[in-house]
């Protein structure tokens, strides 16, 4: 493999799950969240570590995607970005509104360990993608864009080290409120 597309790999792999000096990647700032710890909100509206899961995951595939020259396929989950979790629970109970179905959604231990399963899915994904691409396609644009490979690459581990922080911030101030 050309030393180039080696570092970007390495850069890639550190950023999700190898160790490194700055502190936790992705893979590890997710080390051991429980499905109620990711699906806790900071306050309405805002999202949580189940969400900034799945966002990731699916940037992992727009950028395999991307790097592959593939046309858009489906993403495994309906939708794009960011996908609401956890499921909120339909109102089955008699007297049950959807409103408080909404407001009271359903914390599944299984689906968040499925979806914490895609995150990795997705990321094998992406080092195949790198580890496929000849050297010289590393600095041609990318789909009509000004956006290089090594860009996208690179952006793609800033990425996941930004969420990676991000969820180590939501731990902590989860952990403070329970204290």
């Amino acid at each position: 493999m050309d030393a180039g597309l080696a570092v970007l790999l390495a850069a890639v792999d550190q950023a999700f799950r190898r160790k490194s000096w700055h502190g936790p990647n992705l893979r590890g700032a997710l080390r051991g969240v429980t499905a109620e710890q990711a699906s806790w909100r900071p306050a309405p509206g805002r999202h949580n570590i189940w969400e900034l899961t799945l966002h990731a995951a699916y940037w992992k595939y727009v950028v395999t995607r991307r790097l592959r020259g593939t046309a858009r396929r489906s993403f495994p989950l309906p939708g794009r970005d960011f996908f609401a979790r956890p499921f909120s629970e339909a109102p089955a109970e008699p007297g049950r509104s959807a409103a408080r179905a909404a407001a009271d959604p359903i914390v599944c231990e299984t689906d968040w360990r499925r979806e914490l399963e895609l995150l990795t899915e997705m990321h094998r994904e992406l080092h195949a993608a790198i580890a496929a691409l000849p050297a010289a396609a590393v600095e041609r644009p990318i789909g009509g864009t000004k956006t290089t490979a090594r860009d996208l690459i690179l952006g793609a581990a800033a990425h996941d080290l930004y969420h990676a922080g991000q969820i180590q911030l939501l731990k902590r101030l989860q952990a403070g409120r329970t204290a």
